[in-house]
């Protein structure tokens, strides 16, 4: 992306409302756990937070949220429903519950978190997210692990398109076919696991740009992410590192060096997570 960036910067949705580009993921840190973290993050300037009923913390999260003192509106929360619970009445109940463990009033995004329920299902489920949505409970609806079938199929059932899917991207896994639909149907872009979970972290390409532009091998990571036009969710328990992953906004990666870090793209072969993009 060429315009001026900053941790306030926003991507506005297909819904009206506006995202902070860069958010902070808590996969994997369940219960009171993500407690030290979030407030770490929000501290820092973070406004934007992605959790899911499955990471088993929720309620926690709300509570940080509401005792940060920042105001409800300039907060950018997120959950998902997984496939456990995707059907009518089973999505309508864990949203519910999803809400009130939050105690948030209502949601800024709510995703889909995989398709591995099957068509109807997950039709069935997308319908509920857009009922919610319409009642005022959440504000934006979207999907994750989503590939172009499953997004075709939303659009082949006539209903709306999600306002974001979210993705594993990387440079070893760059998922162009989805980006690509994503990009030319109005989808926001959403990157998980921009920090390959470390899996790449110490490839030598990352050595050679991080001592060019004097960063660590993350921030070089989550640039190229915001300079591809994604939404990237890095997450880490220690506040250094909340910081440094931040700290991104004072240089750019050279078109060369963008050129050099796209050529990495190893397909699904490069993916660090579960990656269920394919499934039926």
């Amino acid at each position: 992306m060429s315009r001026d960036l900053s941790l306030s910067s926003t991507f506005r949705l297909s819904s009206g409302h506006d995202m902070p580009i860069l958010g902070f993921g808590v996969w994997r840190v369940p219960g009171p756990a993500v407690m030290g973290p979030v407030k770490a993050a929000l501290d820092t300037g973070y406004r934007h937070i992605d959790s899911a009923i499955m990471y088993r913390n929720e309620e926690e999260l709300g509570k940080v949220v509401r005792d940060s003192g920042i105001k409800r509106d300039e907060l950018f929360i997120t959950s998902k429903v997984g496939s456990r619970y995707h059907g009518s009445q089973s999505a309508s109940k864990a949203i519910e519950q999803s809400l009130q463990r939050f105690q948030l009033g209502y949601l800024d995004l709510f995703l889909i978190h995989d398709p591995l329920s099957g068509k109807r299902k997950r039709l069935d489920t997308w319908r509920v997210l857009i009922q919610k949505r319409d009642e005022g409970k959440l504000r934006s609806i979207g999907v994750s692990n989503y590939g172009v079938r499953h997004l075709e199929e939303i659009r082949e059932a006539g209903l709306e398109l999600p306002a974001v899917n979210q993705i594993e991207l990387h440079p070893w896994c760059q998922q162009r076919p989805i980006v690509d639909y994503c990009k030319n149907n109005g989808i926001v872009v959403q990157a998980y696991c921009p920090l390959t979970q470390g899996v790449y972290l110490n490839e030598p390409i990352l050595a050679e740009l991080s001592k060019k532009y004097n960063k660590d091998h993350a921030q070089i990571l989550i640039r190229w992410s915001l300079q591809m036009g994604y939404s990237p969710l890095p997450k880490s328990e220690k506040p250094s590192r909340i910081l440094s992953n931040s700290q991104v906004y004072d240089f750019q990666l050279s078109e060369e060096d963008m050129k050099a870090l796209n050529a990495l793209d190893l397909g699904a072969d490069g993916a660090t997570s579960w990656n269920p993009v394919n499934v039926a």
